[in-house]
């Protein structure tokens, strides 16, 4: 299947991009109008892009039904101000709730069942129930187009930081097996990251690896062997010393044994076992 984005409807795109671009960060945001009317929706067309200076951004696109802004979008245009809070699988149906379409001047807060609490460097509250919560400012609001489904870019930087410590390391440092933060797919779909979910994989920083290109032809060609696994043994900084005649013998319970080991994080044991025992 191929899209042309010249010939597709703004719709088609649209539920495209939510189910290829997966799972998203939710910005559930807070602002304020003139009038002092809190606001409070959800957008998942959002993500960290900076972190000197602090930036996030969010876009409330333009309806696709009617080509009318939010009131988000409305809101910062008045109030250049935000408080982006961070959506976990506890508050999740209330988050959804708030994205109901209400009339303008209506306290999603309340509708919701959240609880505002006054912000220190913003006037857009902040809602007591998320772990962490941004105050920013809004540098500049970027508009894509003038058609439903246009995006509105709203930069914003970030002024204060609030972290509840119940889900914080010793150091510090945020622990997601502490609280399930929650991620938007497409459709009607959401995914929470709980221990089940988490996975980790050392960082290629400190040292550089060989290489998939690195290994020998009978590994990296080898039918048995996922590209995943591949990676993980062209990790090592240096070859170990290769055995000729071992790689000509090598069978699938050879590369049945080393996927174990793999899987069991012993990669340099798998790679010696293929080339050198």
């Amino acid at each position: 299947m191929k899209i042309d984005t010249s010939t597709a409807s703004s719709r088609e795109i649209q539920s495209i991009l939510l189910g290829a671009v997966a799972p998203r960060p939710i910005a559930f945001a807070s602002t304020i109008d003139n009038d002092g009317n809190p606001n409070l929706s959800p957008f998942s067309f959002f993500n960290a892009f900076s972190s000197n200076p602090p930036i996030l951004i969010f876009s409330p696109a333009r309806r696709g039904r009617d080509n009318t802004t939010k009131h988000t979008y409305d809101n910062v245009k008045q109030v250049p101000e935000v408080v982006i809070n961070v959506v976990t699988y506890d508050i999740v149906q209330q988050m959804s709730l708030s994205s109901s379409d209400f009339p303008r001047g209506v306290n999603e807060f309340e509708k919701a069942g959240f609880t505002a609490i006054a912000s220190e460097s913003v006037r857009p509250f902040r809602v007591k129930e998320s772990p962490i919560q941004f105050e920013c400012k809004v540098q500049q609001v970027i508009e894509l187009g003038d058609k439903g489904g246009a995006g509105n870019l709203i930069i914003c930087h970030i002024n204060i930081i609030h972290l509840n410590e119940k889900i914080l390391n010793e150091d510090g440092s945020i622990n997601y097996q502490k609280f399930q933060v929650v991620g938007r797919m497409g459709g009607d779909d959401y995914i929470k990251a709980n221990k089940e979910s988490l996975f980790t994989i050392r960082k290629p920083i400190s040292s550089v690896g060989i290489g998939i290109d690195a290994l020998p032809q009978e590994i990296k060609t080898s039918i048995y062997l996922t590209g995943n696994e591949l990676a993980q043994l062209a990790s090592v900084e240096k070859l170990p010393l290769v055995n000729h005649k071992r790689l000509i013998s090598l069978s699938e319970s050879h590369f049945a044994m080393a996927s174990s080991m793999i899987a069991n994080g012993e990669v340099l044991k798998a790679l010696n076992w293929l080339i050198n025992k």
